[in-house]
């Protein structure tokens, strides 16, 4: 395991040692969960979320098939500023 420092908000880091005392758990183990959990790392079917999945959804069934000519398209708008 690898020791990292973070600097936290005073009032972030009040929070986490009430939470370790209510836990009766170190700051360090509620840290690494609450981490671990925002990674995606909590899922208990091993599967990690993926937060950017269908970000960009473009309601179109043929961006995959068409994305070399959707990429090129959008590369030439921008080379010519518009």
């Amino acid at each position: 395991m690898r020791r990292t420092t973070i600097s936290l908000p005073d009032e972030i880091a009040a929070a986490l040692e009430r939470e370790a005392r209510r836990q009766s758990l170190p700051v360090s183990a509620i840290a690494r969960d609450a981490i671990a959990a925002h990674l995606g790392f909590g899922n208990t079917d091993n599967e990690r979320a993926l937060p950017f999945a269908s970000v960009g959804k473009s309601g179109l069934s043929t961006t995959a098939r068409d994305m070399e000519v959707l990429l090129e398209r959008e590369w030439d708008r921008r080379a010519r500023g518009s």
